[in-house]
């Protein structure tokens, strides 16, 4: 434990307590807003729930939200759109289109969207490899990314990187080694700040990868170099099968900087994940270092699609967490701040899937690569940067000529 010794006079509070949980659930608020305007462009306040945040060395974000009815359908829209993609990759998986891993997120799509409309394109964000939420979130499309698990040409790695390693311009990936991503994202940070860049780097890990060393060197380098970086552990409770409490000896991811500020999140929530990072990205710009952010949350569905996640919980412990459903919950306080109705929702829904699934049936119609030497080795370098000897010539003519 951190001396009590280091705690200087007039520091704020070791912890603000808060996220009041039922068996880990977290129950989300539906407060009443008043003076919603007409215009679906005009911002207004809506509230966080004072249960959202737990903080360490840390003043809590706001517990209001400015937005916009237009954004907050948006929101909707963005973490059903997450949905239906990874329950179409699911589908896919089980009638064997999709081979080796595939891990969804399904239950997980806060903490996506909610980061995503927080930052802006310029800044950075790479992640482990429970990805495809993030990657539609920083640009990738539907169809590149169903084509990248079906192993195409055309997916977002040309079909070489499969469900753990899609990357597009601010996104780093997708990274298939547990806890490898995070002094990469150290490194992101660093050149962010090298380059005199006023952005920030959302650095996330998984709940199983928090006790690796290599996390905590990289919190001892961001922190000795005020790196603008925000850590942010991606607690789902379940590293594979085994749960957080039985894998760590203490399971608040948000203290485990010690010297670092943090933040634990109700991940389940997206407003509360979208007001946490507006917060964080505004104090680590500003020029005080980093932090370390926990978003608790939960996955649905097994550690990969292989696995049907019920030999180490319960199916009663998945429904109950089922009822704190981040898609609901939103459109529940949307009908009930009169953003839309119920209807609306629906149609909403149903455009969405509509979409989806045009999207998953051009990404089924995509070639597959070429078994040929050019196709395994064109993306060994960037396109452009690579050897002089290998520009332009063909693999055949390497050897012919060697």
């Amino acid at each position: 434990m951190l001396s009590r010794s280091l705690k200087s006079k007039g520091s704020l509070p070791w912890v603000r307590q808060g996220l009041p949980c039922i068996g880990r659930r977290y129950l989300a608020d539906v407060v009443d807003v008043k003076n919603i305007p007409n215009e679906n462009d005009k911002p207004f306040q809506v509230p966080i729930s004072e249960k959202s945040f737990e903080t360490y060395h840390f003043d809590p974000p706001p517990y209001y939200l400015e937005t916009t009815k237009n954004q907050l359908k948006k929101l909707f829209q963005d973490m059903t759109t997450v949905r239906r993609m990874e329950m179409a990759a699911d589908n896919l998986y089980k009638q064997q289109k999709i081979r080796g891993f595939c891990h969804l997120s399904t239950g997980q799509e806060a903490v996506a969207v909610g980061i995503e409309h927080a930052i802006t394109k310029t800044d950075k964000l790479i992640t482990a490899y429970r990805s495809h939420g993030f990657t539609l979130m920083r640009g990738g499309t539907i169809r590149s990314i169903i084509g990248e698990l079906l192993g195409r040409q055309d997916g977002i790695s040309y079909g070489k990187g499969g469900s753990m390693h899609m990357f597009c311009e601010s996104f780093f990936g997708g990274n298939g080694i547990v806890g490898a991503s995070v002094p990469l994202g150290t490194g992101i940070a660093f050149a962010q700040q090298y380059a005199d860049r006023n952005n920030v780097t959302l650095n996330l890990y998984g709940d199983g990868a928090a006790n690796q060393g290599q996390v905590h060197e990289s919190f001892n380098l961001a922190k000795l170099w005020e790196l603008p970086v925000i850590f942010g552990c991606e607690n789902n409770q379940y590293g594979m099968g085994t749960s957080a409490e039985r894998a760590s000896a203490m399971t608040d991811y948000y203290k485990r900087g010690q010297y670092i500020p943090g933040l634990r999140v109700n991940g389940m929530d997206v407003l509360a994940v979208m007001a946490a990072v507006k917060h964080g990205k505004e104090y680590v710009t500003a020029g005080n270092g980093p932090l370390v952010y926990e978003y608790h949350t939960y996955r649905y569905a097994g550690h990969s699609v292989s696995d049907p996640g019920i030999s180490y919980r319960t199916r009663d412990e998945v429904q109950s967490q089922r009822s704190n459903d981040p898609i609901s919950n939103l459109k529940a306080r949307m009908i009930e701040w009169g953003v839309f109705t119920e209807e609306e929702a629906k149609s909403i829904d149903k455009e969405v899937r509509q979409m989806v699934n045009k999207e998953v049936e051009a990404a089924e119609k995509m070639p597959e690569p070429e078994p040929s030497f050019d196709v395994l080795y064109q993306d060994i370098y960037v396109r452009g940067s690579e050897p002089h000897q290998r520009r332009g010539r063909t693999i055949d003519e390497t050897i012919y000529q060697s």
